[in-house]
């Protein structure tokens, strides 16, 4: 499989209305499949949003009941999902909450990754994850380095992950106004330094808290622009070849001019 055919899903998303987000997602995912998209990535907390007032009532425990319904729509529809849910674990006798990020292949689980920094006011919410890991697909097919929307701006996570072996870098965000030029900038620089492609899927709507201007945006290897939305709900398409990859990097060697033991 050396092109892959990519889509993101920016939708808006109905507060706290899971039902509702649920059924638009993969009323949207249908449609992306219907175009040849093999891989489908939707936003940050999709289903949900930032649901802190039910957060108790929204959050999911293993086996994730939202999670199960996307393994079946993966499995009959044989595609990759990717995207995050709210998760309620107990552990000691306390309920912390994650945001749980996750890859599904052909009805089977790749992997998760919980958020190892939430943003500001997630603080109040959310415990941090404490291990960065990529996703490997069904049968060794594909490796996928998950990021979540505030750490796009950490080099660092991008940066284990590509050196761990991903092939395709993958952010999911609810990535507020009035910050779009910096979004797109980071976006792409995480494709560039890593001369990896990237595929980087926002929301849009409004919260009670803040609004969202869209901005998905698929990158190639060398950092040129595939394809990228505007501030509508949409589902944007693009073609990631895994052979530039290669290509790239044998132009300009970055990999091989590290000099770790000095950073």
């Amino acid at each position: 499989m050396t092109v892959i055919k990519v889509a993101c899903i920016q939708m808006d998303i109905s507060y706290c209305n899971k039902k509702n987000n649920l059924t638009n997602a993969l009323c949207h995912a249908k449609s992306a499949l219907d175009k040849g998209a093999k891989i489908i990535v939707f936003p940050e907390v999709f289903t949900t949003g930032f649901c802190y007032e039910k957060i108790e009532q929204v959050s999911e425990n293993y086996p994730y009941n939202t999670i199960q319904q996307l393994i079946a729509f993966s499995r009959e529809l044989e595609c990759i999902l990717i995207g995050s849910i709210i998760e309620k674990k107990y552990m000691n006798g306390k309920i912390y909450y994650y945001n749980l990020g996750f890859c599904i292949d052909t009805g089977e689980i790749s992997g998760y990754y919980r958020k190892i920094h939430p943003f500001t006011e997630e603080n109040k919410f959310f415990t941090g994850g404490n291990k960065i890991n990529n996703l490997v697909t069904k049968n060794n097919s594909l490796t996928i380095g998950l990021e979540i929307c505030y750490e796009v701006r950490f080099p660092e996570i991008a940066r284990k992950m590509t050196l761990d072996g991903a092939d395709i870098l993958v952010t999911i965000a609810e990535f507020p106004n009035p910050r779009k030029d910096i979004w797109t900038t980071l976006v792409k620089a995480r494709a560039i330094e890593n001369q990896i492609p990237h595929i980087a899927c926002n929301r849009i709507g409004q919260d009670p808290r803040k609004s969202y201007f869209g901005g998905s945006i698929i990158i190639d290897a060398e950092g040129k622009t595939v394809s990228q939305a505007d501030d509508k709900e949409t589902i944007l398409i693009g073609d990631i070849n895994l052979n530039e990859t290669k290509n790239v990097r044998r132009k300009i060697p970055v990999f091989n001019d590290r000099r770790p033991q000095l950073y």
